[in-house]
């Protein structure tokens, strides 16, 4: 790690960053592709004390900034000494963001990348190849929450092949959000529920795959392995280099069972309750080859409920940030016709749909945006994914999304 001052105003605001934010001992501030709204966020990170440094052996992009910056500082006759002081300016930074940076996530690609980092994990290479995949993940969860959420809800009702994977995503996906956008939680622990939940089943990525597609009962073996997962998850994930307490323990009690209100409960125990939560919402609404998805309505309201069956801040904080009806979930309206949720509305039960089924059972040309909150649009219900007879490629839906 080399780490470099960075002055505050080499900081993008508005638009997603091409290093990642380090403090002066190398804790990670800000990840790569986070975007710092405003100079109000910007202000409350200086606000901590802390000095802005980035790594330039991290990225390309930074180590280029940073002999850019050293070649200007030399050519205009600086000494070394000011050179090797002086942080790097905004200049440095002038350039835009990366395209591959901004296109859209390609989730058949991450689907398959996921599967094989957890399914067969290597110790050396574990880290760069996990941060690359977790690197993505967040930057699609603060660019395009609503296509994240849609994508992943959308393939993991219909995903067996690769369940473990896509249901590790939507677990890490719907963390963050709920992180970033309710629980207002700092990045640095946003960060950590992601790699807590995308990690959590690391010890047994196989086993779920295979038990998504059997149909004979759980062996004694099966059993064994599910119920010391966590664990060995953990104790893994030390092998493979993971030195974070925090993220370690999250994974260690993720199944554990948690009462008392969330704020008081040590960070790692917080995080583990998110991961939770989020992973029997992801978990209903998969199919297996023993049982059908519940409905995502259904599930969704489901997990406004903790193991005692009352409501609590973790349960709230789901429910506020991906609503009843959330991406990716299809949906029957008032007029008869069949729908899908784009995004999320202004209310938990009113998101902008596109109609995929007409009343009559026919597809229209083309899917046509509905405004729920209409009366004569409103859902009456969520309807099964499998059960719509006429569906778009993923592609093609995630570009309405988009609009």
């Amino acid at each position: 790690m080399k780490l470099v001052a960075l002055a505050p105003e080499a900081i993008p605001l508005g638009r997603p960053l091409p290093f990642a934010l380090r403090g002066q001992d190398g804790v990670l501030l800000a990840q790569k592709g986070y975007v710092i709204g405003h100079q109000e966020e910007l202000r409350r990170i200086l606000a901590l004390g802390v000095n802005l440094w980035l790594d330039v052996d991290e990225s390309r992009e930074a180590r280029q900034a940073y002999l850019g910056h050293l070649n200007k500082m030399l050519l205009s006759g600086h000494a070394l000494g000011t050179i090797a002081a002086a942080p790097v300016g905004p200049e440095g930074f002038a350039s835009p963001a990366r395209a591959d940076d901004e296109r859209p996530a390609d989730w058949p690609d991450l689907q398959l990348r996921a599967t094989r980092l957890l399914a067969a994990p290597l110790a050396e290479n574990f880290g760069d190849r996990f941060k690359h995949l977790h690197d993505t993940l967040v930057r699609s969860c603060i660019q395009a929450p609503d296509a994240t959420l849609f994508a992943l809800i959308y393939l993991s009702a219909q995903e067996t092949a690769t369940y473990s994977a896509t249901h590790a995503m939507l677990v890490a996906c719907t963390c963050m959000i709920v992180a970033h956008e309710v629980l207002r939680w700092p990045d640095v622990r946003m960060l950590q529920v992601g790699r807590a939940a995308l990690t959590m089943n690391i010890a047994m990525t196989t086993l779920q795959d295979q038990l998504a597609q059997q149909t004979e009962p759980l062996s004694a073996a099966q059993i064994a392995a599910i119920a010391d997962h966590p664990e060995r998850s953990a104790a893994l994930l030390r092998q493979l280099g993971v030195a974070d307490p925090v993220w370690l323990e999250a994974v260690r009690c993720h199944h554990q069972h948690f009462e008392g209100p969330l704020e008081s409960a040590p960070e790692a125990q917080q995080l583990a309750r998110l991961v939770q939560r989020a992973d029997q919402f992801a978990a209903r609404i998969a199919p297996r080859a023993t049982r059908a998805p519940m409905d995502v309505a259904a599930a969704m309201r489901a997990s406004y409920f903790d193991t005692t069956r009352q409501p609590d801040a973790i349960g709230a904080a789901i429910i506020k940030a991906l609503g009843i009806y959330p991406p990716g979930t299809f949906v029957r309206l008032a007029s008869g016709e069949i729908a899908v949720a784009l995004r999320r509305g202004a209310s938990a039960n009113t998101p902008p749909v596109a109609v995929v089924l007409k009343r009559d059972g026919l597809p229209p040309g083309e899917p046509i945006p509905r405004d729920s909150a209409q009366p004569e649009w409103k859902i009456l219900a969520s309807v099964a994914q499998k059960s719509v007879r006429a569906q778009l490629p993923l592609a093609a839906l995630l570009a309405l999304v988009r609009r």
